[in-house]
């Protein structure tokens, strides 16, 4: 009878193991993330676990955001927020008081060992850390701390997610080397229309140039364009990129004046529509890299 009486404890145990792992996965926590980039990293670790909310949608810009009340509402009901930070997401702090949650915001970039600009005679540092895969590993660390905290009882299976996506990440960051390493050092040079890129071209060896800065508020200048054309034409840059979230007129502009083509478009900071070639941060990263080794052989 007592092994029997074990059996039955047994079963039932694994029964409510099971019945609870099904309830989780039938109610997943809301959390919110402040753009498609974030959002799409979140929901790789979260999994079936968590509903993701981007409060900049696709092909949106993280840096001229206009939030309205029903992201008041997202972060209100979120069991956790995200951002990236790092002067990214200057509008997400008046957002969160206005909603009046109490709950601590995750700051994915955590541990990032960033760089600085200077611009307008500051000292600026880039946001843009996610164009490294590297810094994206440690979004991840971070993100999988927070929703074991937020969601303790599925925190097995954050992990076993974080861990999946890590190996993924390892792998693409490889390709990515090899692609660009098919590439002679001189020729890595690429216009693009604002400073985005600057993890991605110390990473993989890039030398980027842009008109505008870290912000795609700010504005070039008459003499800032002058002598930008100067050292494009200087250093026999022949490719420059539009990008999605953003106006490419200026870049256009420069591009004439200097003679550099037209390489296509780059994704730096919000993923396209599903239906688009950069809907995941791997697709975009991919994507990216597959259109600057192409315009670069050219």
């Amino acid at each position: 009878m007592k092994h029997l009486s074990l059996a039955l404890s047994l079963v039932s145990i694994a029964i409510f193991g099971f019945n609870s792992a099904q309830a989780s996965q039938a109610n997943p926590i809301n959390v919110v993330a402040s753009f498609t980039v974030l959002a799409d990293v979140v929901q790789h670790v979260g999994g079936d676990y968590v509903k993701v909310t981007s409060l900049v949608p696709a092909n949106g810009d993280p840096h001229d955001f206009e939030p309205s009340p029903k992201d008041v509402k997202a972060i209100k009901n979120a069991a956790a927020t995200f951002i990236s930070g790092e002067g990214l997401e200057t509008w997400f702090a008046r957002l969160v008081k206005a909603s009046g949650s109490n709950r601590p915001t995750t700051l994915v970039s955590t541990g990032i060992k960033t760089h600085t600009f200077e611009e307008d005679g500051e000292q600026i540092t880039d946001p843009h850390v996610w164009n490294s895969i590297p810094n994206v590993i440690q979004w991840v660390g971070n993100i999988e701390k927070a929703l074991e905290k937020a969601d303790p009882v599925d925190a097995a299976a954050y992990q076993a997610n974080a861990n999946t996506y890590i190996q993924q990440l390892k792998q693409l960051n490889q390709d990515i080397h090899a692609q660009i390493n098919a590439i002679p050092k001189s020729q890595r040079q690429v216009l693009t229309s604002h400073d985005a890129f600057g993890y991605y071209g110390k990473e993989y060896a890039v030398h980027f140039l842009a008109p505008l800065g870290m912000s795609t508020e700010t504005e070039a200048t008459a003499s800032d364009v002058a002598e930008l054309i100067d050292q494009i034409k200087h250093e026999d840059v022949k490719i420059y990129f539009f990008e999605n979230s953003n106006d490419s007129r200026l870049v256009k502009q420069i591009a004439n004046a200097t003679g550099a083509k037209p390489g296509g478009e780059l994704y730096p900071e919000a993923l396209s529509e599903a239906s688009g070639p950069a809907p995941t941060y791997m697709q975009m990263m991919a994507y990216n890299t597959q259109q600057i080794v192409d315009a670069l052989k050219k």
